[in-house]
């Protein structure tokens, strides 16, 4: 258990870094696009509905991994008044066979719910696992889907990020 969390916590710092660098932001900057202003405990809410949209289009039989959003720092900006939600999750299709068309429905159907696909292709892993990252703009979100097909058992690992939230005035980030 030590490990997994382990490769959790060292894996974590990689996928954000992955995901902030999307075109969710401006073409010109590598800033983190600014969210608006929310509580940690609401910003994690608004990243729990994001990934529920998104298992709700994978539209094949299977479980979803029970995981909470944690509260990331945002780069260059004061981390007690500003912050980041990501939300790490698995989804494990009934049939190994459903995982081919749990990812291909993702990318047909991300599109047409707002989300532009800005990345699509296998990794350089042994693996070759295909990776699909999606932002949306109008949620200052975004997505990044490994499809891997090698694991015991097959699954869809997902990473929801957020853009940079600032809490109200005279409120701190709470960090969970």
């Amino acid at each position: 258990m030590k490990t997994k969390l382990s490769a959790l916590a060292l894996a974590m710092p990689l996928t954000l870094t992955a995901l902030t660098g999307c075109s969710m932001t401006d073409k010109d900057s590598d800033e983190i696009p600014f969210a608006g202003t929310s509580t940690s405990r609401d910003a994690s809410d608004e990243a729990r509905k994001v990934s529920s949209s998104i298992y709700d289009l994978i539209g094949v039989k299977g479980k979803a991994s029970d995981s909470s959003p944690g509260v990331s720092d945002c780069s260059n900006k004061d981390a007690k008044t500003n912050f980041r939600i990501f939300h790490p999750w698995s989804f494990y299709p009934a049939s190994a066979s459903d995982l081919d068309v749990a990812m291909e429905r993702l990318k047909k159907e991300l599109p047409k719910h707002g989300w532009e696909i800005v990345t699509y292709g296998p990794d350089a892993s042994k693996n070759k696992n295909i990776n699909l990252i999606a932002d949306k703009d109008g949620k200052k979100a975004s997505v990044k889907i490994i499809k891997m097909s090698k694991n015991d058992p097959p699954k869809l690992s997902l990473t929801v990020v957020s853009g940079c939230y600032q809490v109200p005035d005279g409120e701190e980030v709470e960090r969970f």
